[in-house]
């Protein structure tokens, strides 16, 4: 008789991942793939970041730090809101976290104990509800769709069957990019801080917006953690390193679990990020072509027959519908993989119930592979009889 695998871990995979599996084969297979499965910017991580560490190298331990990070880099990210949203966040209020994803597990562990149920928007980034998941705690979904622009709505939040004790908000979203406009952002903080609720808000996508004013929770909700990263607008996916904005009273809590957990985010990171804060225009740039690349891969879906499909207000993904193709999107992007080389994340990820009808597509690597994909997916797509 095998030694018990605990239930924590029975959580889904998180499919894209599957498929960067499947696209790396194929290369490996010599093949030419186009990379619009994940949401990783096809650039290095900007040159101030890079250069900041090659210095290091030779001048630094490059040891721990303190479990909240080094200080310099808390302060410089305290400058950022000061400089994005004219906000003083005190950089005592600020920790240094392995990516997002590692901000998510220690503001879910601060926040709720085993038990307690979290709403969250459907469709949605897969990871918070198997964090969730893994720590014993319940997600209530939140079914949304265009009506909504993929956001939730206080009206929703009063429709929920029980009681919550925390709310997840990412504006902009993944998978459709959607965004909150700053009164219904402000409605939802002031529901949650009336009875109770535990705000979490993802901004991880904020610097990445295409003209919706960001709202920042630490601009209007004390109580709220805010988690955001270094991955996506400064381009350093595989750096992993992050940041959270923590409510007052919870610091020592979260630094007490930070410093047990993982010690610190690795120094070499936290120098380039500290780097990478004075790269706006290398960033800026970056941002343009994403922009550019929207409007090509959306115009390729619509000459592909796709007609339903998110209406990005930030991040770098479109949400299509394809329900007039398949019932089963998984197979739908195993077989553009395979005849066109383009790899597409399903649907499914991000909406277990209705997600069989979606595919998301990102559009943040380079531009040369964005317009080749395009030229390819149009006709493909307009060719295809209805599959099961």
């Amino acid at each position: 008789m095998g030694l018990k695998i605990a239930d924590r871990s029975a959580v889904d995979a998180f499919r894209v991942m599957d498929v960067m599996r499947a696209a790396q084969s194929a290369e490996q297979a010599g093949r030419a793939v186009y990379h619009l499965e994940v949401g990783q910017p096809g650039t290095p991580a900007p040159l101030a970041a890079r250069e900041a560490v090659k210095q290091a190298l030779d001048s630094h331990t490059l040891g721990y730090t303190m479990a909240l990070g080094m200080d310099e880099l808390r302060a410089g990210i305290s400058e950022l809101y000061r400089k994005w949203y004219g906000v003083d966040v005190p950089a005592a209020r600020i920790t240094v976290t392995q990516g997002a994803s590692g901000g998510f597990a220690l503001a879910f562990l601060t926040a709720f104990d085993a038990g307690d149920r979290v709403a969250l928007a459907t469709p949605g980034y897969p990871c918070y509800r198997n964090i969730l998941s893994a720590l014993d705690l319940e997600a209530v979904e939140i079914m949304t769709g265009p009506d909504t622009h993929y956001q939730p709505t206080v009206a929703a939040l009063e429709a929920l069957e029980g009681p919550v004790n925390g709310l997840i908000l990412a504006s902009p979203s993944n998978p459709t990019g959607s965004m909150l406009s700053p009164e219904d952002f402000g409605a939802i903080s002031d529901w949650c801080q009336h009875r109770g609720v535990r705000l979490i808000s993802d901004e991880i996508y904020h610097g990445l917006t295409y003209g919706t004013p960001e709202t920042t929770a630490a601009a209007i909700n004390d109580d709220a953690f805010v988690i955001n990263s270094f991955s996506k607008y400064f381009s350093m996916t595989g750096w992993r390193v992050g940041w959270m904005v923590v409510p007052e009273d919870m610091i020592r809590s979260l630094e007490r679990l930070q410093g047990n957990m993982t010690i610190c985010s690795p120094a070499v990171s936290q120098i380039a990020a500290l780097g990478a804060l004075n790269a706006t225009e290398e960033l800026e740039a970056l941002k343009a072509g994403y922009r550019r690349n929207r409007t090509v891969l959306r115009d390729a879906l619509t000459a592909g027959g796709i007609s339903e499909i998110s209406a990005p207000d930030g991040a770098f993904y479109l949400y299509a519908k394809v329900d007039h193709l398949t019932d089963d999107a998984v197979e739908l992007c195993r077989r553009i993989l395979d005849e066109t080389g383009i790899a597409i994340t399903p649907g499914a990820d991000f909406d277990t119930q209705r997600g069989h009808h979606f595919m998301r597509l990102s559009y943040c690597t380079d531009e040369a592979s964005v317009q080749t994909a395009a030229r390819l997916l149009a006709p493909w797509l307009k060719s295809q009889p209805r599959l099961r």
